[in-house]
């Protein structure tokens, strides 16, 4: 599969962002010393712990190097490196992930050996997205499951998030005490099109991969149709894009 494209991804920076601040800002006051942002993409949630916390030593990590090289060319004043996060080594005060790890798979594996990265009191925090109901995904799901696409051997990559009781029962087996909340944003976009380019470099990246440049536009152009059904046109104008996500902070 292609490398992620930190443009596209940065063209919703300030709503892809904002759930990096919530998280950032419930554990800024612990005051860690050192820290990880697992999952960097291209910088803007290491930026935001930096601003809270800027006496502590950060490091922003991802597996994708054109989210490392933007990372670097944007915040040449803060640390990137790129590294897978199963891979990483060290111990550390905080461990800060935002929205990365629903693309890692085996998170009843994943999430103990993180936290065993941590100092006696360190924390981990978390924020994936729990959205796979809101009418978009949905309509995804259903146009690439049409014959006419040939996308029904597709092989795609992991992008799930567990229950939240889940989470709750991995962590009361890893961690001294934790806290577990979900938000849910309520996004204005100027159009339907604009639904499209949200998800066009994460949900749809694989689809497209496979289908070409032709058939990848007319796979987005029937989405388009469809959300004009679930997505009506606000009276101020746009759309409103809904996204639920789920966010815990660990404490080893």
């Amino acid at each position: 599969m292609s490398d992620w494209n930190a443009n596209q991804y940065l063209k919703f920076k300030n709503q892809r962002t904002q759930p990096a601040v919530d998280l950032a800002m419930h554990v800024a006051n612990r005051n860690p010393g050192t820290v990880v942002d697992i999952g960097c993409g291209p910088g803007n949630s290491t930026a935001v712990l930096k601003s809270l916390i800027p006496s502590a030593e950060i490091i922003g990590i991802d597996n994708s190097l054109n989210m490392i090289e933007k990372a670097r060319k944007e915040h040449p004043e803060l640390q990137f490196r790129l590294c897978d996060a199963a891979a990483l080594e060290g111990k550390y005060d905080l461990l800060f992930s935002n929205a990365c790890l629903q693309w890692i798979p085996h998170h009843e594996t994943l999430i103990p050996v993180l936290m065993d990265r941590l100092n006696d009191g360190g924390t981990l925090a978390v924020q994936v997205p729990m959205n796979g109901e809101e009418p978009l995904y949905r309509i995804i799901r259903e146009v690439a499951a049409e014959p006419k696409w040939g996308l029904e051997k597709a092989v795609l990559p992991t992008n799930e998030t567990l229950a939240p009781s889940d989470y709750f029962d991995i962590l009361s087996g890893c961690s001294a005490s934790f806290d577990i909340w979900e938000t849910k944003y309520y996004h204005h976009l100027p159009d339907h099109e604009a639904l499209v380019e949200w998800v066009k470099g994460t949900r749809l990246r694989p689809y497209l991969d496979l289908l070409g440049e032709e058939d990848g536009q007319a796979f987005e152009a029937e989405i388009v149709e469809r959300a004009r059904e679930c997505y009506p046109f606000r009276a101020c104008g746009g759309v409103v894009f809904g996204f639920r996500r789920l966010f815990f902070a660990a404490v080893r």
